[in-house]
C-alpha cells in the first residue's frame, strides 16, 4: 500500500486548499478512504471518510460544511477540498486506509501516507 499526499501549504485564515492523495498497491476502487490530521502535541483526528464508490461521505463536526472529500477511482486519487480555513485547521493531513472506530470514536488507521503540512496563518 502506498499513499502519497500533496497540496499542502501556507494559507491565510479564510482561504482554501485542495489536497490530493495518490494511491497504489491495492484495489483503490474497492476501498473506503479517509483523511485524518494531526496537529503538534495533539492526537490524530479523523477528518473525513468516503465510501469506495464515492456515494457516501462523512465528516468530523469541526470540518462539516467547510471540507469536501471526493475521489477519482479511474486514476486512484483521493481529494480533500478545504474552504474557510482557520488556524485550528493547522496540522499534517494524512490520507488513510483501514481506519477503525470503537463506540463511535475514531481509533486508528492501518495505513497512512507521510502527510502534507497545512499551515493557516496571517
Amino acid at each position: 500500500v502506498q499513499l502519497v499526499e500533496s497540496g499542502g501549504g501556507l494559507v491565510q485564515p479564510g482561504g482554501s486548499l485542495r489536497l490530493s492523495c495518490s494511491a497504489s498497491g491495492f484495489p483503490f476502487s474497492d476501498s473506503p478512504m479517509n483523511w485524518v490530521r494531526q496537529a503538534p502535541g495533539r492526537d490524530t483526528e479523523w477528518v473525513s471518510t468516503i465510501q469506495n464508490d464515492g456515494g457516501r461521505t462523512y465528516y468530523g463536526d469541526v470540518v462539516k460544511g467547510r471540507f469536501t472529500v471526493s475521489r477519482d477511482n479511474a486514476n486512484n486519487v483521493l481529494y480533500l477540498q478545504m474552504h474557510r480555513l482557520t488556524v485550528e485547521d493547522t496540522a499534517v493531513y494524512y490520507c488513510a486506509k483501514g481506519c477503525t472506530w470503537r463506540g463511535g470514536a475514531f481509533q486508528q488507521c492501518e495505513y497512512r501516507g507521510r502527510g502534507t503540512q497545512v499551515t493557516i496563518s496571517s
